[in-house]
């Protein structure tokens, strides 16, 4: 395995990247939803109690990041914030929310679908699978 090689493998995976992001984006974008706010809700969905900062990690932003997006989410009445345990604070999808992350997750497997598309189920299997033992 060359240096270049390597490079050129990791450049790839980001070249993928960056088609999907600005493929979903743009779709989801159809729907009043950013590819961000998205994530939030999606990562939201998977974690009903995940604190601010645990739903920062898992959607690769800042605290502060994720903080100022959830303030703005709330506004838009996808999120709402609730009590936690001592002074934490929650956050819960609301019906609107949930309404649009599950039209964004529709969106989302047909970019991904497409995406993926020149693949046939065996080599699909193989890149998940390696995919998985990198990360």
């Amino acid at each position: 395995m060359t240096r270049r090689a390597v490079q050129d493998v990791g450049l790839a995976i980001k070249r993928i990247q960056a088609r999907h992001h600005r493929a979903l984006d743009a779709r989801l974008g159809e729907l009043g939803l950013s590819l961000v706010q998205w994530d939030a809700l999606r990562h939201l969905n998977r974690n009903p109690d995940a604190s601010l900062r645990e739903l920062a990690q898992l959607t690769f932003q800042s605290d502060q990041a994720f903080g100022t997006l959830a303030g703005r989410m709330v506004k838009r009445g996808l999120i709402e914030r609730v009590d936690g345990p001592g002074r934490a604070i929650r956050h819960r999808i609301t019906d609107k929310g949930e309404r649009l992350l599950a039209e964004g997750s529709a969106v989302a497997t047909e970019v991904l679908t497409a995406s993926f598309a020149p693949l046939d189920d065996e080599e699909f299997a193989t890149l998940a699978g390696l995919l998985a033992r990198l990360t």
